[in-house]
């Protein structure tokens, strides 16, 4: 990562609570907050909408979501993070993550769960080609039109967070609390999208 960070020492506002939170829960501070916190508004901004998004569609579908994308786009950041939050959370347990990490949409878990990774993934990938289907799928599952606007921006929000820290290559930090089965599975995907694109 070419691009400055604040300094820790000397931190305000809402940098200082972005480096707070890292420090409190894992005593130091990650890549990827220190990049956000180049512009704090913008990361303000980010936390503001995803705090909007998560009470319509619930915390699951949301990390459903998020995870989904994440594979997709091949973050290794995202999914360690998130992958964290979600066994952490009792929403996932280890093997339920590992599964979704290496097979996505194919992963085994209940119908609406996988329909929520699927419509994240194709929009991650392909989403010039999402059509009304696409949303007709999670309305069949009883989801009503603001879910479904909301599970369409949690996907895309982790576009734009994970694409930032890909583009402006932030070092993946190890990630505590994770066993080595786990991060392994929860790394698979962007590995295979590397050697796809390197061509080995």
């Amino acid at each position: 990562m070419i691009v400055s960070t604040p300094d820790l020492d000397g931190a305000t506002g809402h940098v200082a609570e972005m480096y707070d939170g890292d420090l409190r829960s894992d005593g130091f501070v990650f890549g990827h907050t220190r990049a956000m916190a180049i512009n704090p508004e913008a990361h303000a901004a980010f936390e503001t909408l995803i705090r909007s998004i998560v009470p319509s569609i619930g915390l699951r579908n949301y990390e459903l979501a998020t995870l989904g994308a994440a594979r997709a786009i091949g973050s290794d950041h995202c999914l360690l993070a998130h992958g964290r939050k979600s066994l952490r959370a009792g929403l996932l347990d280890e093997d339920e993550l590992a599964r979704l990490a290496r097979e996505g949409a194919d992963a085994g878990l209940d119908e609406t769960d996988m329909a929520v990774v699927a419509y994240a993934e194709k929009l991650s990938t392909d989403a010039a080609t999402m059509t009304d289907a696409d949303t007709q799928r999670l309305r069949d599952l009883g989801f009503t039109d603001r879910q479904i606007v909301d599970i369409t921006l949690a996907a895309a929000v982790r576009n734009y967070f994970s694409r930032a820290l890909l583009a402006l290559a932030v070092p993946v930090d190890d990630v505590p609390g994770l066993s080595p089965a786990l991060v392994a599975a929860l790394l698979a995907p962007a590995q295979a999208a590397r050697r796809d694109v390197s061509g080995g």
